[in-house]
């Protein structure tokens, strides 16, 4: 033990909280709130969200995934290199800070920062650090099955992720379509942070922080590492609602995600076998992508004017709109027994009554149903719509 037993904790929380690619990943997200707010301002003069939504939800969203990660892997005991951690950090800082999050997804970074490992070794370099080396990186043994799980648990928790969460925090833009009218889509342009404890062969860490969390098996050490992983998402909704088209892709991940963990496993016999199951990985990761931009860029618009009354581009949580369970694309057609063609001629028809209001919707499939909600002071203001228009 050391007197100054407290400084080794605070030693051991810098590796997490001092860590440039938590800070860089809170202050993007910031950013990333802020930039949805000003287009929504400019498409409908008022922002579906508050500004701070991305920073409040990166981790609100992902600790429970994290939490499960860090169970199984250390559970099934997967070691991984101090280097390739490194410069999985590196990787994952590069893509937050590049604002491709398409391209976001741990399947390539975990990938890359493995690529770029062996071509450091490879290069014939000598690098060693408190412990660490480069000769240590053992590609033909635990590594290859360490990356590939790793990354393939990963992918399915993106799947969870672009599932649940995508769906309930899409934001509403307009867009020019070819014959000059204004139709909606649906950005969803998000971080998450996981923050995945990897255990981590060696002394690398206790000798430098004595009261850091390590474990012993057999003749071999290992230390509890946390890094924050960062996943990027970023897709466009056209063709299809964002509640049709995201559980689509989160699906399709996931079980990308299942079959990666499943050959990279192989790897225990076979090491290629593993790095095989990231190719696999990567490969179908980038079909999902591609294929589901070029899909969404063919035929029509969800969300595109209607002749026989107002579009429904958003409506903003908590309000009269939503209690009235409006979703978007659907299509106000009359207010109070007023047929309605535009946002003036339904606020106008909401005059009409400003205590009560009575709607007739066409949902997305075109049948006509009736709405009706008492509305209070200002609601009639406020009623916590985006529209088409």
């Amino acid at each position: 033990m050391t007197d100054n037993w407290w400084m080794d904790i605070i030693q051991a929380a810098g590796l997490f909280f001092l860590n440039p690619l938590l800070w860089v990943m809170l202050l993007l997200a910031v950013a990333l709130g802020y930039m949805r707010v000003k287009r929504e301002r400019r498409d409908f003069n008022i922002r579906k969200l508050p500004g701070l939504t991305e920073l409040r939800r990166v981790l609100a969203d992902s600790w429970l995934p994290a939490l499960l990660l860090s169970l199984v892997m250390s559970g099934i005991g997967l070691a991984a290199d101090a280097g390739w951690l490194v410069l999985f950090s590196a990787v994952m800082l590069l893509m937050t800070v590049s604002f491709f999050y398409q391209w976001g997804s741990p399947i390539y970074t975990a990938s890359l920062a493995a690529g770029v490992l062996w071509i450091w070794q490879r290069s014939g370099g000598e690098v060693s650090f408190r412990g660490w080396s480069l000769a240590d990186a053992d590609f033909g043994g635990h590594l290859a099955v360490t990356v590939a799980v790793a990354a393939g648990l990963l992918l399915v928790a993106e799947g969870v992720l672009i599932r649940k969460s995508s769906v309930r925090y899409p934001s509403p833009q307009l867009e020019r379509t070819s014959r000059g009218l204004r139709a909606a889509v649906f950005k969803a342009k998000k971080l998450w942070l996981l923050p995945v404890v990897f255990l981590v062969p060696g002394d690398m860490i206790s000798a430098h922080v004595p009261y850091w969390p390590q474990i012993t098996l057999g003749a071999a050490s290992f230390s509890f590492v946390p890094v924050p992983v960062v996943i990027g998402f970023s897709q466009i909704a056209r063709k299809q609602y964002p509640d049709e088209l995201f559980p689509k892709i989160g699906r399709s991940v996931s079980w990308l995600g299942a079959l990666v963990v499943l050959i990279g496993l192989g790897g225990l016999y076979l090491p290629v076998i593993s790095w095989s199951a990231l190719a696999v990985g990567v490969i179908g990761r980038a079909a999902v992508t591609i294929s589901t931009a070029v899909n969404e860029r063919k035929g029509g618009y969800a969300a595109s004017p209607s002749a026989k009354g107002v579009v429904v581009a958003g409506v903003l949580p908590g309000s009269p709109a939503e209690k009235l369970g409006l979703l978007p694309g659907e299509v106000i057609r009359a207010v109070n027994g007023m047929q309605v063609a535009n946002e003036k001629e339904l606020y106008d028809a909401i005059q009409v009554n400003a205590a009560h209001c009575r709607l007739q919707v066409a949902d997305r499939n075109g049948e006509v149903r009736l709405m009706q909600q008492v509305l209070y002071r200002h609601d009639h203001y406020q009623l916590g719509l985006l529209l088409v228009r």
